[in-house]
């Protein structure tokens, strides 16, 4: 049976393509009894992902939409903190970084708290998580929060970042492969990144594996802008030479 990390997630995607689900049918897709989905359908209400009525649920999310940062900041932890740690290993003590909004940006940005670095993080979660770093010099951009993913959007966040020259940047997504390029689902953020990419000497993005067979709908830059993806063993052999053919170097942990 798969975990219950994993089960949410399965559970949250089912639920988003049909639009609702019966507990039974949901029991029935997981593997998992009926009092056990009832209780993940509770814990899915709570971060938003889903609205619970009797007998089963019905999704607050559309195609194409963003689960909540709450239901994401879990899926695949063991796998994003490989990411971040092989990530960490490429950047050298005194470089300037900017590490972009996302759950794995944001274990990119732990795995880099003992570091002597310049940092800037464009969200909130990632500014709380390295705040009294010993060593890191940490620089916040302007802009405002998006709600629930506290990612920094709009004009002052590109104006911080225009003012800048980073080593790296390190970009998340919402979907990259060789062929559509690194996209995200929301157009404010996807101007964030690609601010980011124009002021950075050298760009590494993370993404676990299911994002190189996805892509988003806004465009943000083509593979051929990256230097190296980062991902993990699970992602497809095709897509991550298709990268490698680009001229991305792919880093598979």
């Amino acid at each position: 049976m798969a975990s219950s990390t994993d089960r949410l997630r399965q559970i949250s995607d089912a639920v988003r393509e049909a639009g609702r689900m019966g507990v039974a049918e949901l029991a029935e897709l997981t593997g998992a009894s009926e009092m056990t989905i009832r209780r993940d359908l509770e814990a899915l209400a709570d971060q938003g992902a889903l609205e619970r009525y009797r007998g089963g649920a019905r999704s607050l999310l559309l195609r194409g939409e963003e689960p909540p940062f709450a239901l994401r900041a879990q899926d695949g932890i063991e796998a994003k903190r490989r990411i971040a740690a092989e990530v960490a290993g490429l950047i050298a003590d005194g470089e300037s970084v900017v590490i972009d909004s996302g759950t794995t940006c944001l274990e990119v940005a732990r795995a880099l708290e003992q570091c002597r670095l310049t940092v800037m993080p464009l969200s909130l979660h990632a500014v709380n998580a390295l705040t009294g770093a010993p060593q890191l010099t940490l620089l916040v951009p302007g802009g405002r929060p998006r709600p629930g993913e506290l990612a920094l959007t709009g004009p002052l966040t590109e104006a911080s970042l225009a003012a800048l020259r980073f080593d790296t940047a390190v970009i998340g997504c919402c979907g990259l492969n060789a062929t559509h390029g690194l996209t995200a689902y929301d157009l404010d953020d996807a101007a964030v990144k690609r601010a980011a990419i124009a002021s950075a000497r050298r760009v590494i993005a993370v993404a676990d594996a299911p994002k190189l067979s996805r892509t988003a709908l806004a465009f943000v830059a083509p593979a051929a802008a990256l230097h190296a993806v980062v991902t993990d063993e699970a992602a497809a052999q095709d897509e991550t030479d298709a990268l490698s053919a680009a001229g991305v170097t792919v880093r598979k942990v």
